[in-house]
């Protein structure tokens, strides 16, 4: 019994994440409403649980603050050839959070910014073959430069794995 609870303890403490607070010191730092604010373009791919290319898209991100309020219109461009949008409103909370709503996410999207990295969490609606799925998203990002930031987004349902979105954000 002893040892089956010491490996249950040990494989949920596998499970848990990374806070962004580990990055608090990397650089350059990572100030949202300054690096999101005028036109990006952002370059990504969707690839299943198995690791699998299953779509690629282009998206073109006009983004604009006033005061802490920040709205990002998305407009994407898929490799199938279809296109769809999405628009962000971001808010900066008074604790240095952001909360974000949009369209299809289900309730608010929380952000926390240290160092050089967002970790950006929220419920997507998904649409697939005709149905929707609220899907968990755990979105990472890295500012490499002060044009390039690179994002891996985690996709679960139940706590099981779907797949993975991988972006490179270019600042015009």
């Amino acid at each position: 019994m002893k040892i089956m609870l010491a490996a249950l303890t040990l494989g949920l403490a596998g499970c848990a994440t990374t806070g962004v607070e580990q990055y608090r010191a990397e650089q350059p730092t990572l100030d949202l409403k300054t690096y999101l604010n005028g036109t990006l373009d952002a370059w990504g791919m969707f690839q299943g649980r198995s690791g699998e290319v299953k779509k690629r898209f282009h998206v073109v991100i006009d983004a604009k603050w006033q005061g802490d309020t920040g709205v990002l219109d998305e407009a994407f461009r898929w490799s199938d050839g279809t296109t769809s949008r999405r628009i962000w409103t971001l808010k900066k909370q008074p604790d240095g959070t952001f909360r974000g709503t949009a369209d299809d996410v289900v309730g608010e999207a929380i952000g926390e910014v240290a160092g050089n990295a967002l970790r950006w969490r929220y419920v997507l609606a998904l649409p697939v073959d005709g149905k929707t799925y609220n899907v968990d998203f755990d979105d990472w990002m890295f500012l490499m430069d002060d044009k390039v930031m690179l994002n891996r987004s985690y996709m679960t349902k139940w706590g099981i794995n779907l797949g993975e979105v991988t972006l490179t954000f270019v600042k015009r």
